[in-house]
């Protein structure tokens, strides 16, 4: 178990511990040398706090766990593709690979509406790969809005 499928699996997993709590249901995964470090969901109602992506809620564990804020040689797996908050943190921990499911046209900073990590100026390349589980990823979203528009 250690392909891009496996570990969105996993981050799917996630997304849906999130929506169970009422929370839009986006999941990740941050993964070292095909280990899990963390792994989360969306919390941000939970949390009081605009800032509890999933994406940031695995960045925050995993460096807590290393006792350090970069975390090099990392992928992080997500549901959505990531927004621009979420973006620039990867960037600031130096994470090498981000590979998310859905794209996000509203909001999207990797390649949707933004590209964050297509800049070359940035200090530090991150490479992303969009698309995995996709159709998978986007229907865990749509079923929780449909759900929530009745």
């Amino acid at each position: 178990m250690n392909t891009d499928i496996d570990f969105m699996r996993l981050a799917l997993e996630q997304a849906q511990l999130a929506a169970a709590q009422g929370e839009v249901p986006v999941g990740a995964v941050l993964v070292k040398n095909g280990a899990v470090l963390a792994r989360s969901f969306n919390q941000p109602i939970a949390k009081h706090d605009p800032s509890a992506h999933a994406e940031m809620n695995v960045l925050r564990l995993a460096a807590a766990q290393l006792a350090n804020y970069r975390l090099p040689d990392t992928t992080l797996y997500v549901t959505l593709e990531p927004c621009a908050m979420c973006c620039g943190a990867m960037l600031h921990a130096r994470i090498e690979r981000v590979v998310y499911g859905a794209p996000d046209p509203k909001t999207g900073a990797a390649g949707s509406v933004l590209n964050i990590f297509g800049e070359s100026q940035i200090n530090h390349q991150t490479a992303v790969t969009g698309g995995v589980l996709g159709d998978d990823c986007g229907h865990v979203l749509r079923t929780f809005f449909e759900a929530r528009r009745r």
